[in-house]
Parts: structure tokens; C-alpha cells; sequence
């Protein structure tokens, strides 16, 4: 398949390997207790193998054999990438280099815990081409690390900024979570004036979701920890904003924001529904319309590798329909929202509605835009749910 030029080609790498799992997470990731006897199979010194049996089966699939494009963003995400040892990150991004081709201004980030980091690890990686680290930082209160069951204390992420700087890593990002039971305003103000002042150019903030099966939801639903507040989320947001609008960061999405520059073009990417090719278990891919996902346990999704079987659980075609709600769903998220022209004919009313109660911006509809205003965004969800057919 040819595929178009003005269409980004973005490779995703899911490493599910977290040395503990926090009370409140849900992802696809796994302890070596947890993996158990299937370590046997795949583990954090093997995981590159398979990873790069899976390059080379995308290389040459009907998708990309004959697809010139140079990827243009990498991203290693988890879990916790940098759990599996720095040499090994570097040779899989060097696969990528020789099967495909990076462009000459590739970015290439890697998630990674702030305890699971070295100066001797990130130089590694930026050597090896690494441009963009993303530390899971969430808060600078011990109380709140320890109801989210986290592994460092907060000053341990500043060392791991600095060290990231010292190495030569362009781009630095820090997660932060939000209203998480016991937080106070002070709390994330505090947390705020640690990332400013640490000058990283572009944090991503969450609100905390207690999500069904964590041991989060279990304390919850015993009433050992309360639940998540959604008007004390709202306000925490207010704070998230104002202070890093403030510190010079502008929102470019709805939960992320970035100093000029620093946006990350990965997530961009996936926001505009360009191509990419997702390797690791339970990894998605979207190409042109059409999407699939791997076997998500590490160990059915190596086992097919090594057997040179093909790794994917199940693929769909995203009809017209389909592709039209995508690209509500996920425009409307960004700054630069999305053409009046991209919503259905019969939700007109409900666009006039809300540019009404000032959730939508009145000077971008009439520049033929539909753009969240700093009250849209609070309501995000909800009004995109109401534009969507």
C-alpha cells in the first residue's frame, strides 16, 4: 500500500514491565510476580527479541513493503520502558532506524519512572537517539504518592530532570494526577511550583479515574478511601491551568500543555489520525482506516512471534461513520478544534447551544471553527458526546 506523504508515520513500542502496580492502575502492564512462570517466555532482558521480530513482520506486510515514508515519531510507553536496560531500548531503536528510515528531525520519547533511571541509563538513550523523556512524576505530596502507591519520593523526579538535561534530552515531560483523595488545593499548587521551577517544557495532567478491578476501586468501594470529588476535579483543573498558562505553558490538548515547541508530535499524531504501527502486547495500530490489536499478554503475544505466527488479537475497518466521530471525538480536544464543516448537519442547534452558555469560542465559529473555550474544556466529554452522531 502507498499511502499518502501528508500522512505522518508514527511507530508506538509497549513495554508491560513495572517493577510494582499501583493501586490505581489499570493498564497493560505486569510484575515479574505477576508474570510468574511465563518470565520463562519473554522478561525485561528478552523483550527486545520479539519487539524486533514484530519491526520486521511490519516492514515487510502488505501495509508498509512498499511505503517510502521515514518514521517521524517513536514512542516507548508502558508500563515502564526504562525497566528494561538502556542498551536494549537503544538496539530496538536502532531496528527501527535500519528497517524504516527515521526523518532527519525525528522525535523520540520514552516513558519512564523517576526511581528507574541513571545518569549512565539516559546517556545511553540520548546517544542512541533518544530527543524526548516523559517522567510519571504525579505529585510532589508524599501523602498523595502513597494513596497512588507509588514507588519515589518526590525529589527523586527532580534528580532524574536534571540528569535528564545533563545527558542532552531536547524535550522533558512530567505526568501529573489530580484530585486524588487527600489532595488539597495547596498540595497541587505546591506540586505546580516544583514543575515550573524544575522548567521542563510540557507537562500532561490527569484527573485521577478510580477504574474498576485496581485496588484503588477496591479501597474505595470499602470506604477506606473516599471517591474522587468531580467538582474538586474541576477546580483542581482551574489551578492546573492557570498556573501554567501563567509559567508560559500553553494547552494544545485538553489534559496537556507545552511550551512553544514542545509539543509532542507522537501524540499529535494519534489526535489527527495519521498512521502508526503499534509493537508490544495488546499494542494498536491504525493504517489508513483500518485498525488492529496484538494478543495482550506478553507471553501469547511472544509466543506467536516465535512461531512465526502473526501477533495480532483482532482488527477492524473504521467506516465513513466511524472515521467521522474519530475525528470530532479527538479535534475537538485540541486548541486548534475542528471545521464547522466536520459536524453532522442536525446537531447545528446543539453548537449554537453551547457558543450560548460560552462553552464553545463565539469569534472561532465565526471564523468557521468549533474551538472549547477555558469552561468548554471542564465540560469536554460531555459536549463532544453531544456533537458526535
Amino acid at each position: 500500500m502507498n499511502n499518502s506523504d501528508s500522512r505522518a508515520l508514527g511507530i508506538y513500542l509497549h513495554v508491560p514491565f513495572c517493577a510494582s502496580r499501583c493501586g490505581y492502575c489499570d493498564f497493560n502492564t505486569y510484575t515479574a510476580a505477576e508474570l510468574g512462570r511465563d518470565s520463562a517466555t519473554i522478561s525485561r532482558d528478552t523483550w527486545h527479541q520479539f519487539a524486533e521480530m514484530e519491526l520486521e513482520r511490519a516492514r515487510t506486510s502488505e501495509h508498509l513493503r512498499n511505503d517510502a515514508r521515514p518514521v517521524s515519531t517513536v514512542f516507548f510507553g508502558g508500563g515502564t520502558p526504562t525497566q528494561v536496560p538502556a542498551q536494549r531500548l537503544a538496539q530496538t531503536l536502532s531496528a527501527i532506524r535500519t528497517r524504516f528510515g527515521l526523518s532527519v528531525d525525528a522525535e523520540v520519547t520514552t516513558e519512564a519512572n523517576p526511581d528507574s533511571v541513571d545518569v549512565e541509563s539516559l546517556v545511553t538513550l540520548r546517544a542512541a537517539g533518544f530527543t524526548r523523556i516523559s517522567f510519571g512524576h504525579q505529585s510532589s505530596s508524599s501523602k498523595v504518592l502513597k494513596v497512588l502507591e507509588r514507588s519515589h519520593e518526590p525529589e527523586t523526579t527532580w534528580r532524574a530532570v536534571r540528569a535528564a538535561k545533563e545527558a542532552g534530552f531536547e524535550y522533558i515531560n512530567v505526568d501529573l494526577i489530580y484530585a486524588t483523595p487527600g489532595e488539597s488545593d495547596d498540595d497541587l499548587r505546591r506540586t505546580l511550583d516544583d514543575v515550573i521551577a524544575a522548567d521542563v517544557d510540557h507537562v500532561s495532567a490527569y484527573s485521577l479515574i478510580v477504574e474498576p478491578g485496581t485496588r484503588l476501586a477496591a479501597q474505595v468501594r470499602r470506604g477506606e478511601v473516599p471517591a474522587p470529588d468531580d467538582d474538586i476535579a474541576a477546580e483542581r483543573y482551574r489551578i492546573v491551568d492557570e498556573q501554567l498558562q501563567a509559567a508560559g505553558f500553553g494547552w494544545y490538548e485538553v489534559s496537556n500543555w507545552a511550551k512553544p515547541g514542545g509539543e509532542c508530535r507522537h501524540n499529535t499524531l494519534y489526535w489527527h489520525n495519521h498512521d502508526w504501527w503499534g509493537v508490544g502486547p495488546g499494542a494498536h495500530s491504525h493504517m489508513d482506516g483500518l485498525r488492529w490489536w496484538n494478543h495482550k499478554h506478553p507471553a501469547t503475544w511472544a509466543r506467536a512471534l516465535s512461531k512465526g505466527e502473526d501477533p495480532v488479537a483482532d482488527s477492524e475497518v473504521v467506516d465513513n461513520v466511524g472515521q467521522s466521530v474519530e475525528r470530532v471525538m479527538l479535534g475537538l480536544r485540541l486548541r486548534e478544534g475542528i471545521p464547522t464543516a466536520f459536524l453532522a448537519v442536525d446537531v447545528a442547534d446543539r453548537v449554537s447551544a453551547f457558543a450560548a452558555q460560552g462553552l464553545l469560542e463565539t469569534s472561532a465559529l465565526q471564523a468557521g471553527r468549533v474551538v472549547l473555550t477555558d469552561a468548554g474544556r471542564l465540560l469536554a466529554d460531555a459536549v463532544i458526546r453531544d456533537l458526535t452522531p
